[in-house]
C-alpha cells in the first residue's frame, strides 16, 4: 500500500501542465513550510517561553557545525550581523551559548554552545524527530529516500542562486 497523495488532473499543452505543476509545488511547499514554522516556534518554546524561532534555528546550526563565528552565523541563515548578536546575547543570558575568542584570531569571537544548551538542544532534536517519525513512520522507506532526494535536489537548486549551502551534513 502506497502512501503517495494524488495530484490534480493536470490537462492542456505541456507548457500549461508545468504551470500547473508549479502552482502545485508552490501551495505545498508554503503549506509545509508555515507548519515547519509553527513546529520551530512550538520547540523554541520548549527551550525558553521567551524564545523566538529565530533563536532556535542559530542554535540548530551552532549545534549542528559546532564552534562558528557570528559573521558565519548570520550568512548561514542569511540574516545580517546585528540581529544575529541580538539573538546570540538573548541565547547568552540564558546560558545556553558562550563566547570565546577565536584562536586565529583574537578579534573575533566563536560561539558555541555550553553544556546545558547541549543538553536541551538534545532534548528539542529528539521531540522534533519525533513529530517526524509520528507524521512519516508509516512511510516505506523507499519513498522516504525518493522524499529525501527530491528535497535535496530543490535545496541544491536554491544553492546554485546564490543562498547558503548547507555544509553540516
Amino acid at each position: 500500500m502506497s502512501n503517495a497523495v494524488e495530484g490534480p488532473v493536470l490537462a492542456g499543452s505541456a507548457e500549461d501542465t508545468a504551470e500547473a505543476g508549479l502552482i502545485e509545488v508552490e501551495n505545498q511547499l508554503s503549506l509545509l513550510w508555515r507548519r515547519g514554522r509553527s513546529i520551530s516556534h512550538q520547540l523554541s518554546r520548549q527551550l525558553h517561553p521567551d524564545m523566538e524561532p529565530a533563536a532556535y534555528g542559530l542554535l540548530s546550526v551552532i549545534h549542528r557545525r559546532g564552534a562558528v563565528r557570528l559573521t558565519e552565523l548570520a550568512s548561514s541563515i542569511c540574516v545580517g550581523k546585528p540581529s544575529v548578536s541580538r539573538q546570540v546575547a538573548f541565547l547568552e543570558s540564558l546560558g545556553l551559548v558562550s563566547k570565546q575568542a577565536d584562536p586565529l584570531d583574537g578579534r573575533a569571537q566563536m560561539i558555541r554552545l555550553t553544556p546545558l544548551g547541549d543538553e536541551k538542544m538534545h532534548h528539542v532534536q529528539d521531540a522534533r524527530r519525533e513529530v517526524f517519525r509520528r507524521q512519516l513512520g508509516d512511510w516505506p522507506a523507499e519513498e522516504l529516500a525518493t522524499l529525501a532526494r527530491y528535497i535535496a535536489r530543490l535545496n541544491a537548486s536554491y544553492e546554485r542562486v546564490g543562498l547558503p549551502q548547507d555544509d553540516t551534513r
